[in-house]
């Protein structure tokens, strides 16, 4: 008689954020529900803080090594520089957040005009771009959730940057 074994099965569960993420931009219960499963989670971010010569910060959230939660925020000097003819292929949907705004399965942009402080951000620019990309096993279409993510960036950078 042959004996039936027992597999072990693993649980699988996705690491905690930790207390201050992304510049504090985002509420944990938004983005932890989107995150890959896995068992470490490292926090590469860059100081929300703007120059003429550093026009761009980004924060990006690894789970096991993956890219799993990218921010990004970009001055750029003149709107026409702003174009997003690239994400076309992701059949986006418009967004009333910013001055346009757009959200796809896997991402969501906006832009705004932002005359940002004179200690907040640089000189020369005067629109702010806000960029979300989400990836991992649990995304495949979070259109439903990127928008109110995309709400929340555009609030905290308009007040952190003293937008006018």
């Amino acid at each position: 008689m042959t004996g039936i074994g027992c597999a072990e099965t693993k649980t699988e569960s996705t690491p905690k954020l930790p207390a201050e993420f992304c510049w504090n931009a985002f509420d944990h219960e938004d983005v932890q529900p989107i995150l890959p499963t896995g068992e470490r989670l490292k926090q590469d971010t860059e100081e929300f803080n703007f120059t003429d010569r550093n026009r761009s910060a980004s924060c990006l959230i690894y789970v096991d090594g993956n890219s799993a939660f990218d921010v990004h925020a970009r001055f750029e000097r003149n709107e026409e520089i702003i174009e997003w003819s690239s994400f076309d292929e992701l059949d986006p949907e418009p967004v009333k957040i910013g001055k346009k705004g757009i959200v796809w399965d896997t991402g969501a942009i906006t832009y705004f005009p932002c005359d940002a402080a004179t200690d907040s951000g640089p000189l020369v620019a005067k629109y702010l771009e806000l960029k979300i990309y989400v990836s991992g096993a649990r995304v495949k279409n979070q259109r439903k959730t990127l928008p109110g993510l995309l709400e929340q960036f555009t609030t905290f950078a308009q007040k952190e940057l003293k937008c006018t």
